[in-house]
């Protein structure tokens, strides 16, 4: 039984001294780490989500559609757009960029269009419009290069974070997990009475649980690195052109403006009135004490 202690103890703390080199696993590195494969995924095949063939993640092409290898490191790659568009087009660019994303192999992750308001019902609603989608990494440029023909570019921001220090490490620490996860079964094995049997069970549940912990992490590496997110934003340029007056002589015009100047003016008048209103009342009360104090009483006989 202390022979089994022993051993777990070690195991124990081998583990934590795997967890404890996640500190600095998250820090972007650009340095001279190479991985002897992409860590892009390159050759999976990912699946629309809700296809019969199945799902990988979230990140999902048409069916068949084999995500293209990338050369190089691992990067992240984000892109942000701005894009104005003429007035009264928004709808067709709009599917324009849908059609674009489609053919690139991507998918659509969100669309949030609105109409700014306008005073006159009349007029046409200047719309604007935020499209979210997901292309292949390897048709990222492409991409980016298709979106500058849908209308002119106002800004673009892109993006990419080298992961490859990252994918390094967290696979190192997935072999020496699960390396540590069969040693404990071995010693399952091994055990002959209940306190035993319970601490090498609790140990392979907290290994189990950073295993997994450690292929979702890898996994988040892949899709984010076989796919990139681009936001674009649609903005249709201008407001309408105002039709043109039929008051070629200006009279009806005049009469708006002296009826306007008008309608001021009392408003003006009524105003002032009103501020010094309480003044005047409080003058004329005044007024009335002081006469009646000048006016002599008659004398009574």
């Amino acid at each position: 039984m202390k022979k089994v202690l022993v051993i777990v103890s070690i195991l124990a703390a081998a583990a934590a001294c795997g967890g404890g080199n996640t500190a600095g696993s998250s820090t972007s590195s650009n340095g001279g780490t190479s991985l002897s494969q992409p860590a892009s995924g390159g050759g999976q095949t990912s699946k629309a989500a809700g296809q019969p063939n199945g799902t990988t993640g979230g990140t999902t092409t048409l069916p068949g559609d084999t995500v293209p290898a990338l050369a190089g490191p691992p990067v992240i790659r984000q892109a942000q757009l701005a894009v104005s568009v003429s007035n009264g087009s928004f709808d067709s660019k709009l599917a324009q960029v849908r059609t674009l994303v489609e053919s690139e192999g991507g998918y659509i992750a969100g669309t949030d269009a609105q109409a700014n308001p306008a005073s006159n019902p009349e007029e046409s609603q200047i719309r604007t419009g935020v499209i979210s989608f997901m292309v292949p990494a390897a048709h990222f440029d492409d991409t980016i290069d298709q979106l500058s023909k849908v209308g002119k570019v106002q800004s673009e921001h892109i993006t990419g974070t080298d992961v490859s220090a990252q994918y390094v490490d967290l696979h190192a620490r997935l072999a020496n997990a699960e390396a540590q996860h069969a040693a404990m079964l071995a010693l399952l094995t091994k055990a002959q009475n209940i306190n035993d049997i319970i601490a090498v069970q609790n140990q392979i549940g907290q290994i189990t649980a950073q295993i997994e912990q450690l292929k979702g992490q890898i996994k988040y590496l892949d899709d984010n690195t076989s796919y990139s997110n681009v936001s674009v934003t649609l903005t249709e340029a201008g407001a309408p052109a105002q039709a043109a007056s039929s008051d070629n002589w200006g009279f009806a015009t005049a009469l708006s403006a002296a009826a306007h100047n008008f309608v001021t003016t009392i408003d003006y008048f009524v105003t002032g009135l009103g501020a010094v209103g309480p003044f005047i009342v409080l003058a004329g009360i005044g007024f009335l004490v002081w006469r009646r104090r000048r006016t002599p009483q008659p004398k009574h006989a």
